[in-house]
């Protein structure tokens, strides 16, 4: 491959002419593809190879961009449409190269992959990658050094000359730092300035993080767990692309097992990074990493700061940053010798981007592995059937935890029956589940109760008319969240206050909250046990790690004795003294036309149920459920989730459903419902035909509106053989949207709202 700041030609010229030096910089902007730039005489000597990070201007204002490379990866059919060339009379130059570490080659084929895949501009994946934030260079911190040649009127002292010599051997230094080892006050230091005997010089910036020492602290593993553990540092070891699934029952040590392929992965001096579905899970997870390694992996996630991320963008560019843990986005860094990636709970449908570039982390951390020639490890209790597929056709290499580590025992689960023990009227709990937290409680344990629903009450109406109480820009009911006195919108944001009467029938103190939210079940709690101390985990009340890690040490401390949450209680908490866990509502994900919510029902309440009796004290599970005999529930009770799998997979393949199918959505959103539906209606007429496919829809979408835009979305199933993004390319190209309408691709699509 020629560097673009050699490429001296341009094909739409004759052979012979000869033109100006040309790079192609992509830009962080939805741009079909890279611009031509010319290279000023400026840069001549300047390394503009792919990979540089340079500054360009694109209209009246200046943008930041990377040198792209001149030949495509991709194979033709994925490959998007070549842009025009440009004459050199109209070619802009190159305004500068930046002061910043180059996009490694594996990055920038990670980002045309990705584009393809997606069917986005690539423009729009490089701007996760580059992060206009973190790429900003960062000005050197200063010190202070001897000035060659010094004042010939310097006046020198005992101090002085203390000073010197300090600076002289140790320097640059911060004149803090000089007083101290010289022994002197900082003004000493500031009257050598002044006379010119000491200049301002770059310091050498002390090492962003730590680096984790992989012989530190080894677990002692045995049986299954040592098993796995050797077969994870020897993949780790050789290197070289692979797949493995880590399968184990909750509490079985897979944390444990997989930081020693990191630590095999530290002692070829290679990059490593994990992934996690949630950034609250980072706090206790850096807490076990830094017992193991002696020293915290660099965080990668949407709450770091501007100077953070800068420094951490740089480390990791630098190989600074060993060990990396971060949410989805952090598949975009700039490693420049990635050697293994985790992915943690990879069933999580947190994993799934759905806004902007639509992306599935788990499935993109297979193809960075792939271009990276590193191992990837999906780690998960409870597989998602698109692994186990994998794995049944010998794509994926699979261990298997059967037991829990450390002796503790698997928790018994039941059904609690809600027709034949039904709670009081105008409560949720049942008289069973008040009983077995009464008991535990009273032996000195903690107890949890789970309900995946936010706030005080999903629907708010009228007793008087029936007015239902609806976000006016999604089609959506309000949430109330009464300790805030609010009335609110889960999918836009849209807030206004609780109102004093119905805006339908001015009837005053009529409306009404309807069902549970988390805030009214502690609400029930704290009037049903009194004397308990309580602890509520839901995105709304920790507003981030910090708060998330307290609320963890609190109960840790058993500073607290019953746990109210969300589905952030779910995910991997390790609560050595929490026996007992209550399921509010179990039959809450069964609902709708999802043919993925019992896969994820049994998901989801399976985690839950990990948190019970992960220690020395056997665990207790109690489901609240009006459908005890439904599929999930007779698995959650037998703990067969292998048979559950396979009966869903027997359930999918005939209709050629995933993961023995592919799924692309195609999402109409416009400012009018008649543009939404036109705009459908020429993509139902352009649909394509022929065997192994199939175009369901245009139909309303379940939020028909949603942030003020009318939706309408349409399904393309296909045989998992068929190759979906040309059919799209072309399908798309054929419809030319409605003003004011936006056609939005969505491959492999996990949410059909």
């Amino acid at each position: 491959m020629a560097h673009a700041s050699l490429d001296k030609r341009d094909p739409t010229r004759k052979p012979g002419k000869t033109t100006r030096p040309r790079v192609r910089v992509l830009l962080p902007l939805p741009f079909p593809g890279p611009f031509d730039y010319a290279v000023p005489d400026s840069l001549a000597d300047a390394d503009l190879r792919p990979g540089a990070i340079v500054s360009v201007p694109l209209g009246r204002r200046t943008e930041t961009g990377v040198v792209w490379d001149n030949d495509s990866v991709l194979p033709p059919e994925f490959a998007p449409p070549p842009m025009p060339a440009v004459a050199d009379g109209r070619l802009k130059p190159v305004a500068a190269l930046l002061d910043l570490p180059p996009l490694p080659a594996g990055l920038r084929r990670f980002v045309d992959w990705v584009a393809a895949y997606t069917l986005s501009s690539p423009g729009m994946v490089l701007a996760m990658a580059l992060r206009t934030t973190a790429t900003i260079p960062t000005a050197p911190v200063l010190g202070w050094t001897v000035a060659d040649p010094p004042p010939p009127d310097l006046r020198e002292t005992p101090t002085r000359r203390k000073v010197l010599e300090v600076v002289s051997a140790h320097g640059p230094l911060t004149a803090a730092e000089i007083a101290r080892r010289a022994g002197v006050g900082v003004g000493v230091v500031r009257g050598l300035a002044d006379a010119g005997a000491l200049r301002p010089a770059p310091m050498a910036a002390p090492p962003a993080f730590a680096r984790p020492d992989p012989d530190h602290n080894p677990p002692v593993l045995t049986g299954q767990q040592a098993d796995a553990a050797h077969s994870l540092r020897e993949l780790a070891t050789q290197g070289g692309f692979s797949v493995t699934l880590l399968e184990g029952v909750t509490g079985s040590g897979k944390t444990e097992i997989y930081m020693e392929a990191i630590a095999a992965c530290l002692a070829r001096g290679r990059q490593a990074l994990v992934l996690l579905p949630e950034i609250a899970l980072s706090s206790q997870w850096t807490g076990r990493f830094a017992r193991r390694f002696g020293a915290e992996p660099a965080l990668w996630h949407s709450d770091l700061g501007p100077r953070l991320r800068r420094i951490t963008w740089r480390a990791v560019a630098d190989g600074a940053a060993p060990v990396v843990v971060g949410a989805r986005s952090a598949l975009f860094l700039p490693f420049p010798d990635l050697g293994l990636i985790i992915v943690d709970e990879e069933h999580e449908t947190a994993f799934k981007q759905e806004d902007g570039v639509t992306y599935h982390a788990r499935d993109m951390a297979v193809v960075r592995a792939r271009v990276a020639g590193a191992p990837v490890v999906l780690v998960s209790a409870t597989p998602s059937l698109e692994t186990l597929a994998n794995v049944g056709a010998g794509r994926y290499r699979h261990l298997v935890l059967t037991a829990r580590h450390g002796g503790a025992t698997m928790p018994e689960v039941r059904t609690i029956d809600m027709r034949a023990h039904p709670p009081e009227r105008g409560l949720f709990l049942s008289p069973v589940l008040t009983e077995a937290i009464t008991a535990a409680t009273g032996r000195g344990e903690q107890a949890m109760l789970f309900l995946n629903r936010r706030g005080y009450a999903p629907l708010t109406l009228c007793r008087t008319c029936g007015h239902r109480m609806q976000c006016p820009n999604c089609t959506a009911w309000l949430v109330e969240h009464r300790a805030r006195q609010i009335l609110t919108c889960h999918h836009c944001g849209y807030q206004e206050p609780v109102p004093p009467a119905c805006p339908q029938c001015n009837a005053e103190a009529s409306l009404t909250p309807i069902g549970p939210g988390v805030e009214r079940i502690t609400e029930e709690a704290r009037a049903t046990f009194p004397d308990l101390r309580i602890q509520v985990m839901a995105s709304d009340t920790l507003p981030g790690p910090a708060a998330t890690a307290d609320a963890v040490a609190r109960i840790a401390r058993r500073e607290i004795d019953l746990v109210i949450g969300t589905q952030i209680v779910a995910k991997g908490w390790h609560f050595p003294h929490l026996t007992l866990v209550g399921v509010v509502d179990a039959d809450l994900g069964l609902g709708g036309g999802d043919l993925r919510a019992a896969e994820r029902t049994v998901q989801l309440l399976h985690q839950v149920a990990g948190r019970a009796g992960r220690a020395e004290a056997p665990g207790q599970v109690l489901l609240q459920s009006y459908t005890p005999d439904h599929p999930v529930m007779l698995a959650l009770v037998s703990g067969d989730f292998e048979a559950f799998m396979r009966q869903e997979a027997e359930q999918r393949r005939p209709g050629f459903w995933p993961p023995f199918g592919r799924l692309a959505a195609l999402i109409v959103s416009a400012d009018t419902p008649d543009a939404a539906d036109a705009t459908a209606r020429a993509l139902g007429h352009a649909a394509p035909h022929g065997e192994g496919l199939q175009v369901l829809g245009p139909a309303p979408a379940p939020l028909a509106v949603l942030r003020g835009r009318h939706r309408r979305r349409l399904l393309l199933r296909t045989r998992r053989d068929v190759a979906v993004q040309p059919l799209l390319r072309h399908w798309l190209s054929l419809v030319k949207p409605e003003r004011g309408a936006r056609i939005d691709v969505d491959i492999d699509p996990v949410s059909f709202l």
